[in-house]
C-alpha cells in the first residue's frame, strides 16, 4: 500500500521530484488542445444561454411523474399551440415539468391548455412567467465589468507583493486558462449558462488565484535561497517549489470537490435544475481546472517569462560549471540584486556553503586544528 504521508515528506524533502518545469511543452501541448476544443464548443456550437438571458417563457406542469417521454410530449405541445423557437424540458423535484419557450405572445393559454392535456393534468396546475432578457443582460454587464476589475487588481496586488508583473502576467494566463476551459465545457456539453453559473464562473477565478498565490509564495522563498546558496538552478529551486505544494495543493482541491460532487449527485437524482445545481456545476468544472493550471502552467510560464535574464543565467551557468558542492566563486560573479532585494553575497552564499555552517576565513599563518584553546594555567611555585 502506498505511504501517501511518506510521498509527501519526500516531495517536500526533495527525495523525490516530478520534473514539472522541464517538462513544461507537454503541458502546454495538452493545455493547447483543452484550450482549441473549448473554443470550437464556443464558436462553433455556442453557448446554451438559460432564459433569463435570451427572455422567453416558462411554462410548469405540477403533479405529474416524469416518464422517458416527457421531453417529446412538452415540444408536442408546444408546438399544438404554434409557439415557434427552441424548446427545453427539464425536470424539477419529484413531480414537476419545466418547459421553456420563445416567448409566447398571446398564446399562453392556448399552451397551458396543450400542456395540461398532454400530461393528462387540470389546466389550473399548470403555470406560465414571462421572463424577459433585461435582467439577463444586466447580470452579463455586472459580470464582465467586474471581471475587469477584478483582473486588473489581481495584477496591480501581486505585481507589488511579488516585485515582478512577470509572475502577474502567469497567473493572470493560468485565470484565463481556466475561465475558457470552463465555459467551454459548458458549450461542448450544452450545459444551460444561467446567472448562477456566471457567478460560479467568478468564484472560481478566486480560488485558482488563491491556489497560484500559494505555489508562487514557495517560488520566491525557494529561488531566493538558490541564489544565497548558489547550490540549485532557478528552475530546480522552482520545480522543489512546485513538489512542496503539490501534496497540499490536491488534498485543498479534494476536500472542495468532495461536497460540490454531493451537491450535484442530490441535484441531479432529485431536485433537478436550479440555483444550486447551476452554481455547483459551475464550481466543480472550474475548481478542478484551477487545479491543475497552477501546478501545469502558472510556475512553468513563470520560469519561461524569467529563463533569460541575466541574474538567472548567470546562476544556472555557475551551478552547471561548479555543481552545488563547489566550495569558491569569485564575489565578482554574485548578483546583487534580484527582483529589487539585495542579495546576500557573504563568502557563505557565494560558495553555496549554508550560512549556519559557514567557516570564517582562516589566516594564513593559523594555526592548524581548533582555534581558542584555553591557555593553561601557569603551574603555582611552591
Amino acid at each position: 500500500m502506498i505511504n501517501f504521508a511518506q510521498v509527501g515528506n519526500d516531495l517536500y524533502t526533495g527525495k523525490r521530484s516530478i520534473d514539472f518545469i522541464h517538462r513544461q511543452k507537454r503541458w502546454y501541448a495538452f493545455s493547447a488542445v483543452i484550450i482549441l476544443l473549448a473554443l470550437g464548443g464556443i464558436f462553433l456550437r455556442g453557448l446554451n444561454f438559460g432564459i433569463e438571458f435570451r427572455g422567453g417563457t416558462e411554462f410548469r406542469v405540477s403533479g405529474v411523474t416524469a416518464t422517458q417521454s416527457y421531453e417529446q410530449k412538452a415540444k408536442s405541445a408546444i408546438a399544438q399551440a404554434e409557439i415557434g423557437g427552441n424548446v427545453s424540458a427539464s425536470v424539477i423535484g419529484s413531480n414537476t415539468i419545466r418547459v421553456q419557450t420563445e416567448a409566447a405572445q398571446g398564446k399562453t393559454e392556448a399552451a397551458k391548455a396543450d400542456l395540461a392535456e398532454a400530461f393528462g393534468v387540470d389546466e389550473g396546475q399548470v403555470s406560465a412567467s414571462l421572463v424577459g432578457p433585461s435582467w439577463g443582460a444586466s447580470v452579463s454587464q455586472q459580470a464582465i465589468r467586474a471581471l475587469i476589475v477584478f483582473l486588473v487588481l489581481v495584477t496591480i496586488v501581486m505585481a507589488a507583493y511579488f516585485r515582478t508583473w512577470k509572475m502577474a502576467l502567469a497567473a493572470l494566463i493560468a485565470l484565463l486558462h481556466d475561465l475558457v476551459v470552463t465555459v467551454g465545457i459548458y458549450a461542448l456539453f450544452g450545459f444551460e449558462i444561467t446567472p448562477s453559473s456566471m457567478i460560479g464562473f467568478l468564484t472560481i477565478l478566486g480560488y485558482s488565484l488563491y491556489d497560484t498565490v500559494v505555489v508562487f509564495d514557495k517560488v520566491r522563498e525557494n529561488t531566493a535561497e538558490a541564489f544565497r546558496t548558489k547550490r540549485m538552478t532557478y528552475a530546480q529551486a522552482a520545480n522543489l517549489a512546485v513538489n512542496q505544494t503539490l501534496v497540499r495543493s490536491i488534498n485543498t482541491t479534494v476536500v472542495a470537490l468532495l461536497p460540490i460532487a454531493a451537491i450535484l449527485f442530490v441535484g441531479f437524482t432529485f431536485l433537478g435544475p436550479g440555483t444550486l445545481l447551476d452554481l455547483a456545476l459551475a464550481l466543480f468544472i472550474g475548481i478542478a481546472a484551477g487545479a491543475y493550471s497552477s501546478i501545469f502552467i502558472a510556475t512553468p510560464l513563470f520560469v519561461d517569462f524569467r529563463r533569460k535574464e541575466p541574474a538567472i543565467v548567470e546562476l544556472d551557468r555557475y551551478v552547471a560549471r561548479h555543481g552545488v558542492r563547489h566550495e569558491s566563486i569569485a564575489s565578482s560573479e554574485v548578483p546583487t540584486t534580484i527582483d529589487g532585494q539585495a542579495v546576500d553575497t557573504a563568502p557563505g552564499a557565494a560558495t553555496g556553503t549554508p550560512v549556519h555552517t559557514q567557516a570564517r576565513p582562516v589566516h594564513k599563518y593559523a594555526q592548524a586544528g581548533p582555534r581558542n584553546q584555553p591557555k593553561r594555567a601557569p603551574k603555582s611555585k611552591r
